[in-house]
């Protein structure tokens, strides 16, 4: 072991006479594990957060939109012709309007979506989503009964306390002239399934329906076409080239680009987050220069007698920053370690359970990304050796003979 080490070791490890220098490095220690923790618990919510989010809703929405100027009322040609595009792996159309849904015991304004029961699961996760009935079940009519279907979200079903087969009317602004004005288009629907999609958004205020129906209802074509590619990370550039393909009639959107405050708050925020408690690591930075600053006046005389033994400056500040690097490193690991212990612990419990019609999601998430791990450490360490420097100069200047003058 260099002898450097070994006197910084002992430093460290003070006799009866030095505790208070101990605890003082015990502390600065327990500064930098804590800063860490926190830390990495801050920077695993927020990654948490964004990606349960994120994933819910790519889940319930598609990819990329794309609507058309002059309608899409041959939408089979336009599906056909955006799943020929390089990336793509499912396109399907869809008609969205308002409605008003009304049963027995309860009403609730609702965003009416018209799909095609075929294609839908291709671009969105509906299908998985569904706990009772089935996607299918919106093209298919009870046997005696013309009824047509309608998907319900999972809380808007109990809400209205419905179930599968229950009758529900719908009524739909774009309505009929008569004799007493404008009336509402009524229709009569029955509930072929209910699905969860994770959002709130979807599963309190959403009704699918089968596309013929939709247009009937709200009297126009298709709005637009829903695609999904392989990688979502790959919308972006894949509407750009469909927007450049397809030409001026088409209007192209991809989820980035609509969700794009939502991200852009959510990383201000992450941001915000980490310089905020990164400050903790800072605070625990002073601790270790005040902690080696008491222990250079503590071993000046030490120092002396080290250098008069032929000990040089270099030597004298290599002990202070190795101490200062102990505390540093040993904070840092086991901060590591319980940060990384807690995120883990609680997201696989989900122990912090938050309202889900404010974010969307019923618990907070906690997921440590390897990039976010690795810039924690090295920062948490650079911090600490940029600690030691001022103390470990001071130690290295001093003077033998004004050392050991009044000894």
């Amino acid at each position: 072991m260099p002898f450097e080490l070994h006197i910084a070791l002992r430093y460290l490890l003070a006799r009866r006479s030095q505790a208070f220098i101990s605890l003082i490095s015990l502390i600065s220690t327990l500064g930098v594990m804590v800063g860490v923790s926190a830390l990495i618990i801050a920077l695993a919510l927020m990654t948490g957060l964004q990606g349960e989010l994120r994933n819910r809703i790519l889940g319930a929405t598609a990819h990329v939109y794309v609507s058309k100027r002059t309608g899409m009322a041959d939408y089979h040609a336009e599906v056909k012709r955006l799943e020929a595009v390089p990336g793509v792996t499912g396109a399907a159309p869809a008609i969205l309007g308002k409605a008003l849904l009304r049963n027995e015991h309860d009403d609730a304004f609702i965003s009416l979506k018209g799909i095609d029961p075929a294609l839908e699961p291709a671009v969105t996760d509906v299908g998985k989503s569904m706990i009772e009935g089935s996607v299918a079940a919106l093209g298919e009519p009870v046997k005696g009964d013309d009824v047509p279907g309608i998907l319900v979200g999972a809380d808007l079903a109990k809400d209205l306390q419905l179930r599968v087969g229950d009758s529900v009317t719908l009524l739909t602004p774009e309505g009929t002239l008569s004799p007493m004005g404008m009336m509402p288009r009524a229709r009569r629907l029955r509930v072929a399934g209910i699905f969860r999609l994770g959002l709130y958004e979807f599963d309190a205020t959403y009704g699918f329906v089968s596309l013929p129906l939709a247009s009937r209802l709200l009297d126009k074509d298709a709005d637009l076409i829903e695609v999904r590619v392989k990688n979502f990370y790959d919308a972006p550039a894949i509407a750009r080239h469909i927007a450049d393909t397809f030409g001026p009639d088409y209007w192209v959107q991809d989820w980035a680009d609509m969700n794009k405050s939502l991200y852009s708050a959510l990383w201000l925020e992450k941001m915000a987050i980490s310089i905020t408690i990164g400050l903790i690591v800072a605070v625990a930075a002073l601790n270790i220069i005040a902690s080696l600053v008491l222990l250079v006046m503590e071993k000046s005389r030490d120092i002396a007698i080290l250098k008069t033994m032929g000990a040089t400056r270099r030597s004298v500040m290599i002990v202070f920053m190795l101490q200062g690097l102990v505390i540093g490193l040993v904070g840092t690991l086991a901060g590591a370690v319980l940060g990384t212990g807690l995120s883990w612990t609680l997201d696989r419990y989900q122990l912090i359970k938050i309202p889900a019609d404010v974010y969307q999601v019923s618990h907070v998430p906690f997921v440590v990304l390897p990039l976010d791990f690795a810039v924690v450490v090295l920062s948490a360490v650079v911090i600490c050796f940029l600690a030691t420097i001022y103390p470990s100069r001071q130690a290295a200047r001093l003077d033998p003979v004004q050392a050991l003058r009044f000894e």
